[in-house]
């Protein structure tokens, strides 16, 4: 599994995330992107099969979170999508990732999508830790805790910030995905976001794949701005980043 960059379709309508998309149309190499509660809600299933049909990997972030029964349900509805990779909550406990993972499962289905779990959101730092949800622990060691419950039911990774990417690799294994939404070019609005690295240092850092909306999605020039990430990131070489390399416009 290669490191890849995806880009957040943090878009309230379907028209305007696919507008976006013709963007990349002539591109080689198509985007893997994330859809997110606000596009999933606005548009249904539909904007999912609309994005496959273009050629792009989707990570479906709806974040599931409920009672065990429950998530395997919503896991089950979700399947048949043709996703590749989708997402809950880890602090559901152990057994309620175990039913989603058993709902996304099903016999006969073909091959599931990767599930990963949230472990704490970039935008909750140690004193929202502490304060608002009084967990009175490190937020390494709680990332890490949840990590570790998550192989235990048998997911296949975790969404974390890129400063805990390496301490996950190096005590859950270098096979356990780490996801990492937190990522800005250097120099540019960190946004709501507390716990940031630019592309460049999410590699160092292990992260498996990088999450990034806003610095794409909001840039002048969103193709070169997604081609700077993948060159930061990702081990490709120029021949496969097309002619432009240099930000040359057709």
């Amino acid at each position: 599994m290669g490191k890849d960059v995806m880009v957040a379709l943090d878009f309230p309508s379907g028209e305007e995330a696919l507008r976006f998309l013709d963007l990349f149309q002539k591109e080689e190499r198509k985007p893997y992107v994330k859809v997110g509660m606000e596009l999933f809600y606005s548009e249904g299933p539909e904007i999912v099969r609309k994005i496959k049909k273009r050629g792009h990997s989707i990570f479906l972030d709806l974040k599931l979170h409920d009672i065990p029964n429950t998530v395997k349900g919503g896991m089950r509805s979700l399947r048949d999508l043709g996703v590749d990779m989708t997402n809950l909550h880890a602090s559901g406990g152990i057994e309620m990732m175990r039913e989603g993972m058993e709902g996304l499962s099903g016999e006969g289905q073909g091959e599931r999508p990767l599930l990963i779990a949230v472990t704490q959101l970039t935008s909750t730092d140690q004193r929202t830790l502490e304060e608002e949800l009084l967990i009175r622990e490190e937020m390494k060691k709680v990332v890490l805790h949840y990590g570790e419950n998550a192989k235990k039911a048998g997911l296949d990774g975790v969404v974390c910030s890129p400063w805990e990417a390496k301490e996950i690799h190096e005590k859950l294994g270098k096979d356990f995905l780490t996801i990492t939404p937190g990522v800005r070019f250097k120099g540019g609005s960190v946004g709501d976001q507390k716990r940031v690295m630019s592309p460049e240092e999410a590699k160092e850092a292990g992260s498996d794949y990088i999450v990034m909306g806003r610095p794409i999605t909001k840039a002048e020039n969103p193709v070169e701005a997604y081609r700077e990430a993948v060159r930061q990131f990702c081990d490709y070489s120029e021949k496969k980043l097309g002619n432009r390399i240099g930000g040359k416009d057709e």
